[in-house]
């Protein structure tokens, strides 16, 4: 809690930027993508690192509880993997297509995912575009699928930036050799827990870590105080509230600890905070003062050049 002494007596300063997060919150939960990916970890874990199918599911829901993704749980209890085969095993074919790159199959459309299920939201994009301030995505998935997500939405140009995985972990560590490789049992561990014995943390860096979501603040430059997150995680709203950060939860109309405000949809943001759009008038006010200041300035300088010279050139 030593982030929230920190900033919270900065929070009146007006917002600079929104961030959003980018699963269950610029597009609904009801598409059926996150339902998806939870199957395709799933079978991940069965197919590429031999865990039992019978208990692939319960440990898939126990790791995302304790370290905020599956996968961020899966690197901590010692399994190996390369993040970005991780990352194209959700999203390309069940197929085996070895002889084909996966460049080529993302152009070919042959994928896990079906991103057709995200339909265009022309409601958010002109809601976004109506909102002259910062808007930056902060999402734990890949790039490659933040970029297909936003394009389906048809909102991809309406950010300054997508702060995703590879930002905050840039490269897999080097492989563990194999006859040093120990699983720690998690399940186990839960369920009897040993005096002494605490979890194992990850080398993965994502939300709802706090120093992941500083890590992210400062990637994109974003100072916490004058900025508002909207996100679809309890946890997530509340490690940001902790940094400073003013949050919107998404998803619901029930506000929860951590939570400013809460929304079904964010098709509901001019309601729930008409002074984000004040305060943009307010700057284009301003901004069009200036401008009118500097033209009128540089009028007045002409005229006195003018006189100037025909003064000049009457003597």
């Amino acid at each position: 809690m030593e982030y929230e002494g920190k900033y919270r007596k900065d929070q009146r300063l007006k917002c600079d930027c929104l961030v959003f997060d980018l699963d269950d919150t610029l597009y609904p939960v009801t598409s059926g993508i996150g339902a998806d990916v939870m199957k395709n970890i799933q079978d991940y874990m069965v197919q590429k690192l031999g865990v039992e199918e019978s208990i692939s599911l319960e440990l898939c829901i126990l790791l995302y509880k304790q370290y905020g993704t599956t996968m961020a749980g899966l690197r901590a209890i010692g399994y190996q993997f390369d993040y970005d085969d991780y990352h194209r095993y959700l999203i390309l074919p069940k197929f085996d297509f070895c002889c084909l790159p996966a460049l080529f199959m993302e152009a070919l459309f042959i994928r896990r995912l079906a991103y057709e299920k995200i339909k265009p939201d022309p409601v958010l994009r002109n809601i976004l575009l109506s909102l002259p301030i910062r808007k930056v995505v902060f999402t734990n998935g890949d790039k490659i699928h933040a970029s297909r997500a936003l394009k389906r939405l048809g909102i991809e140009d309406c950010f300054e930036r997508v702060v995703c995985f590879e930002t905050l972990n840039p490269t897999s560590p080097p492989p563990v050799p194999t006859d040093e490789l120990k699983i720690f049992d998690i399940m186990k561990h839960l369920a009897h827990p040993e005096p002494g014995v605490d979890l194992p943390k990850s080398s993965i860096l994502c939300k709802p870590s706090i120093d992941a979501m500083l890590h992210a603040l400062k990637a994109a430059s974003i100072n916490p105080q004058t900025t508002i997150l909207f996100d679809d995680s309890f946890r997530n709203i509340q490690a940001a509230k902790e940094i400073g950060m003013r949050t919107v939860l998404v998803g619901t109309s029930e506000r929860t600890r951590g939570a400013d405000y809460a929304l079904e949809s964010l098709h509901n943001m001019k309601e729930a905070l008409p002074e984000l759009w004040v305060e943009a008038e307010k700057d284009e006010d301003v901004r069009k003062s200036s401008k009118v200041g500097i033209e009128t300035s540089d009028s007045i300088a002409l005229l006195f050049f003018y006189v100037l010279s025909s003064s000049r050139a009457t003597n």
